[in-house]
Parts: structure tokens; C-alpha cells; sequence
């Protein structure tokens, strides 16, 4: 799943993001951000994440 979430996260941003978080303050942020332009919506996809399987695997 995490490899699918990643390659998600690039190809379409929000969606990866949504499967990570769900219905949150990074989902707005990410769709923010890809509005302005796909590479910093896929970069923070990407970010928000690996960051988030690091603290669920941490805890």
C-alpha cells in the first residue's frame, strides 16, 4: 500500500494524500498546492506521506 500511496502522491496528489489522512488540513493544503501547480502538490504529497507512515510505524 505504501508504494501505491507514493506513486498516488505523484500522479495525482490529492488522492494520495486523501488515502493517507483522509478528510484533513493536509488534504486542503495539498489541494492548495496543486492548484498552483502539480510539482509542489506532488512534492508535498510525497512529504505528508512518508511522514506519516514514519509516525504510524514509530508508534
Amino acid at each position: 500500500m505504501k508504494i501505491l500511496q507514493i506513486i498516488l502522491g505523484i500522479v495525482v496528489p490529492p488522492v494520495g494524500v486523501f488515502l493517507s489522512y483522509g478528510f484533513s488540513s493536509a488534504l486542503l493544503i495539498n489541494i492548495g498546492l496543486t492548484l498552483l501547480g502539480w510539482v509542489p502538490g506532488s512534492i508535498h504529497a510525497v512529504w505528508a506521506i512518508t511522514k506519516h507512515q514514519e509516525q504510524t510505524t514509530n508508534n
